[in-house]
């Protein structure tokens, strides 16, 4: 794929993309306003949110950063039986097993230190992080995929469209995800 690496031609391929995602950025602002009155009544998913959405955005740009190093380098391949692929995506999911119980815990002690409100069991909030944090790892991947694959079809470089376009939405799914999560499990 040649690549015109100007900001004229990077302006181009972004400015749609960037139009569409303030829009989503827009529908994730309502639907954490939505949920104001239980965040306001268990202080530990309000300490949840920006964290366990920043570290979902985190996650899929490492795995987006990882495909568009492939891309360039002539190495990625699309197909379900590559490696590489599975060896990236799993990477992603058992980082997701390691940091989102600590994000859990932290969340639950940061309230305790600054509210003195523990409304929620520390096993309650490590659960809700850690379900929530997988779910989002997971779904960060297939997001990354999709973005990488559908970029790499329209001929675009992946390195100026798919990070924003994973980080805008696993900012979405991460409110969705957390909240969908908090009612199933409190």
């Amino acid at each position: 794929m040649p690549t015109e690496w100007t900001v004229r031609a990077i302006t181009r391929a972004m400015l749609p993309v960037l139009l569409v995602l303030t829009l989503v950025e827009i529908g994730s602002g309502l639907i954490l306003g939505s949920f104001e009155a239980e965040l306001l009544r268990y202080p530990s998913l309000l300490v949840l949110v920006p964290v366990t959405i920043g570290t979902a955005g985190n996650l899929g740009s490492i795995l987006a950063a990882r495909l568009s190093t492939s891309f360039h380098l002539g190495t990625l391949s699309f197909s379900p039986a590559d490696d590489e692929l599975a060896g990236n995506a799993i990477a992603t999911v058992v980082l997701a097993l390691t940091v989102f119980p600590i994000i859990g815990v932290g969340a639950w002690i940061l309230t305790a230190l600054v509210s003195g409100s523990t409304a929620l069991s520390l096993e309650k909030v490590v659960l809700i992080s850690s379900t929530s944090g997988v779910s989002l790892a997971v779904l960060a991947v297939f997001v990354t995929f999709t973005a990488t694959y559908i970029a790499y079809q329209f001929g675009l470089d992946p390195d100026d469209v798919v990070i924003p376009v994973v980080t805008n939405v696993c900012d979405v799914l991460g409110v969705v995800v957390l909240f969908a999560v908090s009612q199933l499990l409190i």
